[in-house]
């Protein structure tokens, strides 16, 4: 061997030897992004949490729209990563996950064209008729896209049409329209792309039977902004760029997957471990109910109601149906405390749950977010042995339950409503009694929630489970899975998901509860 040779076998032992320490010893990144609380999580290559920077940036209000403070989070997020990497130098891979019905508009100058509209924001029930009589009626819009007549603008669809409507000189200048996961990863790239999970989780974008941009795109013309075709969650949209690298310190060569939605991202983990079917009830300000399907049907009792389908990380159709379960318990534990100066969770008491579904006298109705949920006509209100009270009186202090200053009675009342709203929504997600039923978020935490709930479901195992960061950490499986290059199933050996089976209860009366619930909310 000449010496020309020997050198370029010892150079090519040298790159393979310094690439494979890089690789032993790469860390992620994940930036979380839910409405209000945003978070810049580190794992390492072994998917173990090694750090967490958090901060909460909420909306600000201008005439009468609310909009996301895009400029914030953005500095906020540099900011973050900048600290990162002067203690983690091998960040390799950066994963993006953010919550739903958001879009960024982008001009030819590679900045937002319109300002970032906020979900929340209330366009008026007039612009909401004017989109069906543009665009088809709810029904067949719901059965063709997926998506459900959802109150404010939770869904981009109706977003877009809003931002062209209020900013119609600023839109004529966009050239890109991304959704929030791909808006941050072209901000770190300068690539432009689109992934399933976020296009199909209920925007009126997506054909789920065409497999395709929707007649809506179309007919509001914007499918030239729109990304041509779907990457998996797990490519690579891109290298971090030159100004990015120089701004955070990031190295070269570090790559951006294309990003997931974060009911998506928390849904991960489960579709990789599990090998039977099961239902996941993601708890917080949302509740979500998720089952992967072979197709796409609904029944004619849901269309109307908030039941739609993603597409998870794997492209395949997963039923969904939610309720704010976690603002309803905010709302009236917020009044419970104002009122008895207590706000503890008490334990389950059998005794006092079966008084109270024995008697039938007592029910909370929903819901405080008016138009959502599976009862999105019912208006708040509490009842009280047959006396109606609004919620917006109690709130207000005009008119008060007598039980509700009984905080333990009122709270337990709060939970049997909870309970009842999430097993409507569990059946309009395909949930049948025994299937396996995982409850993970904030309500995992709540023992009486818990096992209330396996009175409806006796030959399921109900199990409580612990995923630290879930949603982050979802995010981290496809950063893996694109370092690697690997699919991200073939992780399943290092994924592992703490279950607890909930103890089971009976509740001979409950049937009859419910029934005098719906009969109310129905009056």
């Amino acid at each position: 061997m000449n010496n020309q040779s020997r050198a370029g076998v010892i150079s090519m032992i040298f790159f393979t030897g310094l690439f494979l320490k890089l690789m032993k010893e790469y860390q992620i990144a994940v930036l979380d992004l839910g409405k209000t609380n945003k978070k810049l999580v580190v794992f390492d290559q072994d998917l173990r949490m090694l750090a967490e920077e958090k901060t909460v940036i909420g909306e600000y209000e201008e005439n009468g729209i609310k909009f996301d403070n895009l400029p914030e989070i953005e500095k906020w997020f540099i900011k973050s990563l900048r600290k990162f990497t002067r203690t983690f130098t091998n960040i390799m891979s950066i994963s993006i996950s953010t919550h739903g019905a958001t879009f960024v508009c982008i001009g030819a100058d590679g900045k937002p064209s319109v300002p970032e509209i906020s979900y929340t924001t209330d366009p008026g029930d007039d612009f909401h008729k004017a989109f069906y009589r543009e665009f088809s009626d709810r029904k067949t819009l719901q059965k063709q896209t997926c998506t459900p007549d959802f109150n404010l603008l939770i869904n981009s669809g109706k977003g877009i049409w809003f931002a062209m409507k209020k900013f119609g000189r600023e839109f004529n200048r966009t050239k890109h329209i991304l959704n929030f996961p791909q808006y941050f990863g072209y901000l770190l790239t300068g690539n432009v792309g689109a992934e399933p999970t976020y296009t199909g989780c209920h925007t009126y974008l997506w054909d789920f039977h065409k497999n395709s941009w929707s007649w809506v795109a179309d007919s509001m013309g914007i499918i030239p902004y729109l990304p041509a075709k779907l990457g998996k969650p797990w490519d690579i949209l891109g290298c971090i760029s030159a100004p990015i690298i120089k701004e955070t310190g990031l190295p070269v060569g570090a790559t951006v997957t294309f990003g997931i939605h974060d009911s998506n991202a928390s849904l991960l983990p489960y579709l990789i471990t599990m090998d039977e079917d099961f239902v996941l009830n993601s708890t917080g300000t949302w509740c979500v109910m998720m089952h992967e399907k072979e197709k796409v049907e609904f029944r004619e009792d849901e269309l109307g109601k908030v039941v739609f389908y993603n597409l998870n990380a794997f492209s395949k159709p997963v039923k969904t149906s939610i309720f704010m379960g976690g603002l309803e318990y905010e709302s009236y534990t917020g009044i419970l405390k104002k009122l008895t100066g207590n706000d503890r969770q008490p334990s389950f008491d059998y005794e006092r749950f079966s008084e109270i579904i024995r008697k039938r006298e007592l029910f909370i109705l929903p819901s405080v977010a008016k138009g959502t949920g599976q009862f999105p006509d019912s208006s708040p209100r509490v009842i009280e042995k047959g006396r109606i009270y609004l919620y917006d009186d109690v709130i207000a202090g005009k008119e008060v339950p007598g039980f509700f200053y009984d905080y333990e009675t009122a709270w337990a009342v709060l939970v049997i409503s909870l309970v009842i709203q999430t097993k409507i929504s569990l059946e309009r997600a395909d949930m049948t009694d025994g299937l396996p039923l995982f409850i993970e978020g904030g309500f995992s935490n709540n023992d009486a929630y818990a096992k209330l709930l396996t009175a409806f479901y006796p030959a399921s195992d109900v199990c409580i489970t612990s995923l630290n960061e879930a949603t982050a950490f979802g995010a981290a499986i496809l950063s893996k899975a694109s370092l690697e290059k690997i699919h991200p199933m073939q992780l399943k050996p290092m994924i592992h998901i703490d279950k607890k089976r909930v103890l089971k209860v009976a509740m001979k009366d409950i049937d009859a509860y419910v029934s005098d619930f719906i009969r109310y909310i129905e009056m």
